[in-house]
């Protein structure tokens, strides 16, 4: 099926006043999680986190939200949950923890890049108990997040991804409706594959200026406007150059 784009920025998020009646749970502060979490409570939102890192956790807290003592806490508090966690087999535990709490008409928001069809398998069972499940994969790193300017990768039924929309227009820029579950994982598969094959000619490309004796301040700028252009020499080029390699992203 065609893409259906339209853009979160414009709904409306709710308001400061109007969220002190819902907690929007978060479980997996990490990377991805912990940019998110920032983007709710700039926007005025209540975030009630979970991670099983204590740390995590206390960020979370310094940063104004509140830390549960389990998941159940979540599935008890929380119409709206989001999972960033590292992979599909931590997703299917965590549903096995929350789902003795989950109540009809919730929704589960899963951020995690994992296997299409573990996505799926998620979805139908959660339907079974009448719970939402949206795939809402992103595409960019934690830095990016925290700019709001991601793209979201959605699967799943049109009116759940918009129960999402306010969430979404915290953090990302625009939202893409790939169809039924599991298709946003398998395109979010395609994508990886497509950016680690530009991150790895752009190292080869500017280590190969390195030997030719070229300047590579000089060599990316080139890069940038000659027919080769990637947006990962935006995100990437300078850091490539300087050696900054500090993580925003499992390489996994």
């Amino acid at each position: 099926m065609p893409l259906s784009p339209y853009s979160p920025q414009r709904s409306s998020v709710v308001p400061a006043e109007a969220s002190d009646r819902e907690q929007i749970g978060l479980i997996g502060l990490g990377l991805m999680g912990s940019a998110m979490a920032e983007r709710f409570l700039a926007r005025g939102l209540e975030v009630l986190g979970f991670d099983i890192d204590p740390a995590c956790q206390a960020a979370l807290v310094s940063r104004g939200g509140r830390a549960a003592a389990s998941v159940a806490m979540l599935a008890v508090s929380c119409r709206r949950i989001i999972l960033s966690l590292p992979n599909s087999d931590a997703v299917q535990t965590l549903l096995e923890q929350l789902e003795p709490d989950l109540r009809p008409g919730q929704v589960i928001m899963d951020t995690t890049t994992g296997r299409p069809e573990a996505a799926l398998a998620a979805a139908r069972r959660l339907a079974g108990s009448g719970v939402s499940y949206v795939e809402a994969m992103i595409s960019g790193n934690s830095s990016q997040v925290r700019r709001g300017e991601v793209l979201i990768i959605a699967g799943g039924a049109a009116e759940a991804i918009a129960r999402c929309d306010d969430l979404f227009a915290c953090f990302a820029s625009r939202v893409l409706h790939c169809g039924d579950w599991g298709s946003a994982s398998k395109m979010k598969l395609v994508s990886n594959l497509v950016l680690g094959l530009n991150r790895a000619v752009l190292a080869e490309g500017l280590a190969f200026a390195g030997r030719l004796g070229l300047n590579l301040e000089q060599t990316l700028a080139v890069l940038r406007e000659s027919m080769g252009y990637s947006r990962v020499m935006d995100t990437k080029g300078d850091k490539m150059i300087v050696g900054d390699f500090e993580p925003q992203a499992r390489l996994s």
